[in-house]
């Protein structure tokens, strides 16, 4: 299943529209105003499904991440300049990024391969295409992708 993520153009707070490859609206993702950096995922039906918070105060960057009410875990960046990486503790999941921090493979415990992420360049916006092998992981695959672009962001 492949996902676009495309940021809209001149928003004040983000705002992102997930479509599937037909165009369609999978997720909406709007930001919140809040002390840190916080995000909301709605399906297609407008419902809530998740959000995304940026920790305050930690020296490298840390997610927590809240599916329905529940919080479920932290991704965190682990990587160094040149090779960066995310651990992903509540799907045993980690990411890591090319030299420029453009693409991502998404791996499991035992090496295999979850999703692939890679940034479209030369758009006017922000442009992220999700492969994810297994639908069932889409929602949690958006919530990595919105962490690396809100840390990449805070840059």
């Amino acid at each position: 299943m492949k996902l676009i993520f495309k940021q809209r153009f001149m928003t004040w707070l983000d705002s992102y529209d997930i479509c599937d490859e037909a165009g369609n609206t999978v997720y909406t993702v709007e930001g919140e105003m809040s002390w840190t950096k916080l995000l909301h995922v709605r399906g297609a039906n407008g419902g809530y499904l998740a959000s995304v918070r940026r920790k305050g105060w930690t020296w490298r960057p840390v997610f927590e991440i809240y599916v329905g009410p529940d919080y479920v875990g932290q991704i965190r960046r682990t990587g160094s300049f040149g090779h960066p990486h995310y651990e992903i503790d509540f799907r045993g999941w980690n990411a890591d990024g090319d030299f420029m921090g453009f693409d991502y493979a998404i791996s499991d415990r035992a090496g295999n391969v979850v999703a692939v992420v890679s940034k479209e360049l030369f758009k006017l916006t922000d442009t992220y295409i999700i492969d994810v092998a297994d639908p069932d992981d889409s929602l949690y695959a958006l919530l990595l992708v919105l962490s690396i672009d809100m840390e990449k962001a805070s840059n």
